[in-house]
């Protein structure tokens, strides 16, 4: 009879190195890309947006019109001939002057956009600068930056916004960079006041004490690390870009002719209202609530997955 010795830690052994083997470690911000996908909310608003993006650009194909031309048959009744029908192909009708309306969203989508977009990159990268600069030197230096700050922001933005359009033109470069500029200075406080609790970490007093130049510091170590709150802040800032920027043109310093925005749209339809046109206010704000809101909602789907404790 042969002896067998059993060894009980065996199976016990290969069962944890199995289990082992499954388990895979998570970043940071793969637990926060976890957390964002379960936000139902700002997954359907990326979806929403998706598709208005997806207007914005592809959407004139889909038209055999452009924004320009004027249907005179229309034009004499425009409020009984230019309702919107699928069956002639103007989608959205007429505006008053007889320009077919879906072109024109089409437009106004694509120039609200661009605007909320790239004012929102440059207040970023402005304010993200500035605020780790002032935050990181300390000192004389950073009691000198922010009081401008402070100074800049006693100032009505929106009166240096409609001074800029004035002075320099209302052209639409010069909307992306007045609003731009505008909006950088709160974006600076708040990188400012994370990059005070930043700098005093083992690891940015590690690489002090090796002599590495400070504005490598900021670049390597300060700036990678104010990503969750600088993504967060720059989804939430878009909307109040694409606010402005409809609120300048509804008063008709924004974008001019032939070029249209959702701001124009809305002030044109507004003064249509008493002739029941009512689809020229309603059609371009309704493409301008529900990008709004989806750009809230994911902001508030990113904050929840950045910083869950503040939920």
């Amino acid at each position: 009879m042969t002896n067998v010795t059993l060894n009980p830690q065996q199976p016990r052994t290969a069962e944890m190195a199995a289990r082992m083997d499954e388990v895979k470690g998570r970043s940071l911000w793969a637990d926060a890309r976890a957390r964002f996908l379960r936000n139902k909310a700002a997954m359907v608003s990326i979806f929403v947006l998706a598709l208005v993006v997806l207007f914005a650009f592809f959407g004139q194909h889909l038209s055999a019109f452009d924004n320009e031309t004027i249907d005179w048959d229309v034009l004499g009744n425009v409020e009984v001939l230019g309702k919107p029908s699928l069956a002639n192909g103007h989608y959205f009708g007429f505006d008053e002057s007889g320009r077919d309306l879906y072109t024109r969203v089409v437009q106004g989508t694509r120039v609200s956009l661009m605007v909320g977009v790239i004012g929102a990159a440059i207040a970023v990268i402005v304010g993200t600068t500035y605020g780790a600069v002032a935050g990181f030197v300390g000192g004389r230096v950073d009691s000198i930056m922010m009081r401008f700050v402070d100074i800049a922001l006693s100032i009505p933005y929106m009166f240096v916004l409609i001074l800029l359009l004035v002075v320099f033109g209302r052209s639409i470069g010069m909307l992306f960079v007045g609003i731009g500029l505008t909006a950088w200075l709160d974006m600076s406080r708040i990188v400012r006041g994370q990059t005070l609790s930043i700098k005093n970490k083992e690891y940015i007093e590690a690489a002090v004490a090796t002599g590495v130049p400070w504005f490598i510091i900021i670049h390597r170590h300060v700036v990678p690390n104010l990503m969750g709150v600088v993504v967060v802040y720059a989804t939430l800032l878009v909307p109040q870009m694409i606010l402005t920027e409809s609120f300048i043109s509804f008063l008709g310093l924004g974008v001019q002719e032939p070029l249209t925005s959702w701001g124009a749209l809305i002030s044109e339809g507004v003064s249509t209202m008493n002739y029941g046109m009512l689809w020229q206010l309603f059609i371009p704000l309704g493409f301008f609530v529900v990008s709004i809101f989806a750009f809230f909602f994911i902001g508030d789907g990113l904050r929840d997955a950045l910083d869950p404790k503040d939920r």
